[in-house]
């Protein structure tokens, strides 16, 4: 393995992440989806880019002078000349694909999104209505001079800051305005849609009565996210975090986005004022933070221009059950989520809430919805005298005020709550209940894939499994024992956890497809995760590759691995599939000369998930269910629409030369809608009515 770990063999990390992006934006550009779902995607890159520069470049702005090199042999500072060089490109082909592609489409259906300059007399009188009944009385004006610095500019808000002349002194100086977060960023006049910083932009000189507008450019900045959270010597986690949270909003700026042709002296204020390099700056050709386009696609009245909507369908087996305690007594019980309703897991904590047989809940949240069913359900089942533990993960990121206020009000009503563990993030996904029913005390598992989400289960891929078998059930209650008590068990029937074991199993597994190969055995691994980033990982890949070991990895988003290059991975392939539905699930094959294990789990092959998180990977006993992901992985494959392939680094469609046109979601929606379809109902009857005499009339 150690000839194979080095920098030539290894994308960089956050390079293969923009060339992630840059697939979503040809979802965008892809003329064969639905006008408002291309809307969407557009939104989903500006969404994504300003995470990762929150995170990923201000960690190695951090770093920057460090002389430390990745896997990929690059330096900090390296690193963010690539970035900043081919963002400035993704971002160049994002407002391309805007102004030349998608607002052009839809003025073709009579769609608008106007600046204020083109609205008609009409539309110009209720937004002028508009702005002085609603958005002027909010407005709080800046002048800087000397006597009224600079003020702070709030992290991703919208801001419009203009060049200003003294009626009386004639003396230049500059002016800002913050657009209030509280209205509607867009402003809907039937189909003419306005964004509400085009028309504060409007009225600046009201705004600044004293000053003749020379020049006004809207801008936004954006700061560090990457704030280290000292746990060592925090006595109070939740504290901690919220004071984390507080420097996170005054942290420096990493990123200044304005408009193009801004003027120069008002761009060089800017420059002055928020300390950002040139390298930093973005002028951009269009509507800054093309989020609000998500606005546009809620907008009422266009569902002609989206996809055709699908219904998650309810588990067959979970239809009709009085309970579902019951019904996993039956057989474990598979669900692949969205294509399956997410509504069983809340009725399996809600259930369980209510029901007198229950003694005890114990359940992982690492991300949940605004208004969770399954808190409401945990907190029920405190109130009704069960004995609930939870584990909030306060350390996830961009989710830690929620995650307080959930902690919180579950301890409020009776919940032991634990924040998380020290230095670790607990990314697992994990419920337990405990029973007691006549044969004894039975224990119920669910384990997923994804978070405990009950939106984002309505458009991400995940999976899961129900089980009352007794090695989960004993795994279970050892695994909440650790983390509650610091307890490590003796051994493990089924899970394996990170970040003791997980990393040693995942490489016991290839090596024993390496050892097959080497035999003149058949040997294959097909694996399908988020990411793929371990050095350690695709180095025993490789090795694997050279020794026969047939590997198919199907990659959604950040792939450090180079696919199809001779000599060193050639029987490796690569693909990434974007699609209507977020690709989420993690799923681990290994062939074993036949016997086939298949595993499931929480975590990705990246350093972070083996080595700095709980994480939880579970294999999958019941053969209908084996059966299941495997045809699950093979449409997936097969796909070709959907798909993109890798060679050495570069991604592209697959050739659809003699083969048919292949979406793996369609087919998962199809399949899900037939496999769970309501049985008929006989419409004989065996109701005896007895004739009686016709009314008269």
């Amino acid at each position: 393995m150690e000839k194979y770990l080095k920098p030539e063999n290894y994308i960089n990390r956050e390079l293969s992440w923009l060339d992630f992006n840059f697939r979503i934006l040809g979802e965008a550009r892809d003329k064969n989806h639905p006008l408002f779902e291309r809307l969407k995607f557009l939104a989903i890159t500006a969404s994504n880019l300003d995470e990762f520069y929150m995170v990923r470049v201000a960690s190695l702005k951090n770093i920057h002078s460090s002389k430390k090199r990745d896997a990929s042999g690059m330096t900090a500072k390296e690193q963010l000349r690539a970035i900043a060089e081919k963002t400035h490109l993704l971002t160049d082909k994002q407002y391309s694909t805007y102004s030349r592609s998608l607002v052009p489409r839809l003025r073709k259906e009579d769609i608008r999104i106007a600046s204020v300059s083109e609205l008609s007399e009409r539309e110009m009188k209720f937004i002028d209505k508009y702005f002085h009944s609603e958005i002027f009385p909010v407005l709080t004006p800046m002048a800087v001079d000397f006597s009224r610095p600079f003020p702070h500019i709030q992290n991703k808000a919208l801001n419009i800051c203009a060049l200003v002349k003294n009626h009386k002194t004639g003396q230049k100086g500059f002016v800002t305005v913050q657009v209030p977060g509280i209205f509607n960023r867009v402003i809907r006049i039937e189909n003419t849609f306005v964004l509400v910083e085009d028309v504060i932009k409007r009225y600046m000189s009201e705004l600044f009565t004293s000053y003749k507008i020379i020049d006004a450019s809207v801008y936004r900045v954006m700061r560090d996210a990457d704030i280290p959270l000292d746990e060592d010597d925090s006595e109070d986690l939740l504290e901690e975090i919220q004071k984390n949270l507080k420097e996170r909003e005054r942290s420096e700026v990493i990123r200044l986005e304005t408009e193009e042709g801004i003027n120069d002296d008002l761009l060089k204020f800017l420059i002055d004022e928020l300390k950002v390099k040139k390298s930093d700056i973005y002028l951009l050709k269009g509507p800054i933070d093309l989020t609000f386009l998500n606005k546009i696609y809620s907008a009422d009245g266009f569902d002609k221009y989206k996809f055709k909507p699908f219904s998650p369908q309810v588990n067959k087996r979970l239809q009709d059950c009085e309970s579902i305690f019951e019904e996993i007594k039956q057989g474990d019980i598979f669900m692949h989520h969205p294509y399956n309703s997410f509504e069983p897991v809340v009725r399996f904590v809600r259930e369980a809430a209510s029901d007198p047989k229950v003694l005890s809940i114990k359940q992982t949240l690492y991300r949940v919805s605004g208004n969770s069913p399954i808190i409401k359900a945990l907190a029920a089942a405190a109130q009704n005298g069960k004995a609930v533990t939870v584990l909030v993960e306060l350390k996830a990121r961009f989710d830690e005020s929620n995650n307080i206020i959930w902690a919180q009000q579950l301890e409020k009503a009776g919940c032991h709550v634990i924040y998380g563990l020290l230095g670790l993030k607990t990314h697992s996904k994990i419920t337990e209940i405990i029973r007691r029913e006549k044969s004894g005390i039975v224990k119920y598992v669910h384990l997923a894939t994804g978070n405990y989400n009950d939106i984002t289960a309505n458009f991400y891929t995940d999976m899961g499994i129900f089980t009352c078998r007794k090695e989960y059930g004993d795994d279970s209650g050892a695994f909440f024992n650790m983390l509650s008590g610091f307890c490590e068990p003796k051994h493990w029937n089924k899970l394996i956890v990170a970040p003791i074991w997980l990393r040693e199993r995942i490489e016991k597994l290839i090596r024993r497809e390496i050892k097959h190969a080497e035999a003149g055995r058949d040997a294959r691994i097909v694996a399908k995760m988020n990411s793929l980033v371990d050095p350690r990982v695709i180095a025993l890949l490789y090795e694997a590759s050279n020794a026969g070991v047939k590997i198919d990895l199907i990659v959604r988003g950040i792939c450090c691995l180079r696919a199809n290059v001779a000599g060193l991975s050639e029987n490796i392939n690569v693909r990434s599939i974007t699609g209507r539905f977020l690709e989420h699930s993690r799923i681990y094959y290994f062939y074993n000369d036949g016997e086939e294990d298949i595993f499931l789990s929480s975590a990705d092959w990246m350093n972070r998930n083996l080595d700095k998180r709980v994480e939880i990977m579970f294999p999958i006993d019941d053969e209908d269910i084996k059966n299941e992901i495997k045809h699950v992985l093979d449409v997936q494959l097969s796909d070709t629409l959907r798909a993109s392939e890798q060679r050495d680094g570069e991604y592209s469609k697959p050739d659809r030369r003699g083969r048919q046109k292949l979406d793996c979601q369609i087919v998962m929606m199809e399949e899900a809608t037939k496999s769970c379809a309501p049985k008929r109902r006989d419409k004989t009857t065996t109701t005896f009515v007895p004739r009686e005499k016709p009314e008269e009339f």
